[in-house]
């Protein structure tokens, strides 16, 4: 598959799952709207895809967020499915994506280091 069709697969399918979560589709109670679909890489045989998910709530919640999204896979697969028309549908496998988190915290803290320097 070319890497323009691999990269609107890409996107394409984390809209969709952004979607399901968003409108509550997805009955795991473990599963909350405030889970956030940072990006998807689908391989180049469209035999797996890794989904990144991140969230501001604590890294606890964040796990089992992730933990009922591996459960809910197949119903979220078997939904999507649904509304594409592809060949051969990826499993998708969630995984904790702690980067967004990360940079957050690295610009609280820059912004007390610029506070401190002016403070002086």
């Amino acid at each position: 598959m070319g890497q323009y069709r691999l990269q609107r697969l890409n996107d394409q399918l984390r809209d969709e799952i952004s979607k399901l979560i968003l409108h509550g589709d997805v009955k795991d109670p473990r599963v909350s709207t405030f889970l956030s679909i940072n990006r998807v890489e689908v391989t180049s045989d469209l035999g797996y895809a890794k989904v990144y998910v991140s969230t501001f709530l604590p890294d606890n919640q964040l796990k089992k967020g992730v933990d009922g999204l591996n459960a809910a896979a197949g119903f979220i697969q078997r939904e999507i499915a649904k509304k594409m028309r592809i060949r051969q549908f990826p499993k998708l496998q969630f995984l904790v994506d702690a980067g967004m988190k990360e940079g957050f915290e690295m610009v609280q803290k820059l912004n007390e280091l610029e506070k401190g320097n002016e403070a002086e």
